[in-house]
């Protein structure tokens, strides 16, 4: 008998979460055949069997979250697939039904076990209470005190025993019940609030709502991706600067040349290649936002892989771009297209989303005015653009005209990058993308 185990997968991955079971109980499986598929917080993967042979027992279950190296199935190598007769069959019924058994009389023997020691604890409790009650009658009436005394403890609900008495021959004295009273409110305060609180608790059901609710296990990347964004925004100094930008040259270029772009190169001309050009050039001048710290050292990268943030229905993903710096906007484009439609058909490989340098996330394709982007850690910056709308702007002439108007936001790590530099780097952003020719001609 052999186990299946979840292999290595990366280098950044050491647990999942198993989506769904390819194959059942008594199932024949040869090596390498798929078993599972695997939800990563990257990626989803097939775990394949490492040897031949017929599924005895399933060990986790859809949902269940594993590790690395965690045994999710048994295969028996000599087995046969379920369905199959003879003699070992019929000996492996008897063994069952034998085993059955021996559970069934263990399980009775341990039932009959538990009642006994049940009805001993009770006796035990109702034997407890009434030595308690008698007890305290005799504590009562051993305790030395004045009529007036007694009387005001029955008021007040005090129970003379645990008054100390100030008289030097142990006399308890209406006063002394008074301070008793005095220092023991705010006690019975805290049993009073902590019985009170445990009775709404009791009384409360579990479920929270009075109105009708669905409750559904969060995703393996749902969880992940709610994780980093909390570990971002308490490992780093993270800080947000705007800007705006005219985007009406770039719209007209692109109206000049959009159908000659796409019958060249067969795919449209979008404004996220201007701004990945634009993106690399301003990492160029201002290095620090290209760069990671690790521990004690500021990494400066000198690639530009830039990430591109895709929203899927599983939650948001950021595939790469590799070398942005070399491959023009029709290269760019293509690589947009293709590592998006990946993303919606989950075929995202694990090289597709390591290694990025930096980061663009585009919240205008719905909609978005206005946000603060959270960075994509390790990296220390990203790039959030935002819808288009015409607004008034005052021409250098002093007239005013109604101009297509982009708010961009750039998020940074103030670790290592001061306010100045993330300033004029999103200014250089606004200064190529407003003369977009010679970034089109430079790209």
């Amino acid at each position: 008998m052999k186990e299946i185990k979840v292999p290595e997968l990366a280098e950044s991955i050491t647990e999942g979460t198993i989506a769904e079971w390819l194959v059942g109980e008594g199932d024949k499986v040869e090596k390498g055949d798929p078993v599972l598929e695997l939800e990563t917080d990257k990626v989803n993967v097939e775990v394949n069997a490492d040897t031949g042979g017929v599924i005895t027992e399933l060990l986790k279950g859809e949902g269940d979250d594993v590790e690395v190296g965690d045994a999710i199935a048994k295969v028996d190598e000599t087995g046969e697939a379920s369905g199959d007769s003879g003699s070992d069959s019929g000996s492996s019924e008897e063994d069952t039904s034998k085993e059955e058994k021996e559970e069934s009389d263990q399980e009775e023997k341990q039932e009959a076990k538990e009642e006994s020691e049940q009805e001993e604890k009770k006796e035990q409790k109702e034997q407890s209470k009434e030595d308690d009650s008698s007890g305290d009658d005799k504590k009562k009436e051993d305790v030395i005190a004045t009529p007036a005394a007694r009387k005001r403890a029955r008021e007040l609900g005090i129970d003379l025993s645990e008054i100390s008495a100030r008289d030097p021959y142990g006399r308890v004295r209406p006063e002394d019940v008074d301070e008793h009273a005095k220092g023991g409110s705010k006690k019975e305060e805290k049993q009073s609030s902590k019985s009170s609180s445990d009775k709404k608790e009791k009384e409360e059901p579990k479920e929270e709502f009075d109105k009708p609710v669905e409750r559904e296990k969060m995703s393996r990347r749902r969880q992940t991706i709610a994780k980093r964004l909390v570990e971002v925004q308490q490992e780093s100094a993270m800080l947000t600067t705007f800007n705006e930008v005219d985007m009406t040259n770039v719209m007209k270029l692109r109206k000049e040349r959009k159908e000659a772009f796409q019958d060249k190169h067969g795919v449209k001309l979008g404004f996220m290649s201007f701004f990945t050009k634009a993106a690399v050039g301003a990492l160029k001048e201002f290095p620090l936002l290209n760069a990671e710290i690790q521990g004690k050292e500021v990494v400066k990268k000198k690639f530009y892989d830039i990430g591109m943030a895709v929203s899927t229905d599983e939650g948001l993903v950021v595939p790469v771009v590799r070398d942005a710096d070399r491959i023009g906007f029709a290269g760019i484009e293509s690589e947009i297209i293709r590592l998006a439609e990946r993303a919606r058909n989950k075929e995202l490989g694990l090289e597709d989303l390591q290694g990025g340098s930096f980061t663009i996330t585009n919240g205008g394709i719905f909609g978005s005015m206005l946000s603060t982007p959270i960075l994509n850690s390790p990296q220390v910056g990203i790039l959030g653009l935002h819808n288009i709308e015409k607004r008034p702007k005052v021409m250098p002439d002093d007239s005013i005209e109604a101009r297509p108007m982009m708010y961009i936001a750039l998020s940074y790590d103030h670790r290592i990058v001061d306010g100045k530099e993330a300033v004029q780097f999103l200014r250089r952003i606004k200064e190529m993308i407003e003369d977009p020719y010679d970034l089109l001609l430079e790209g």
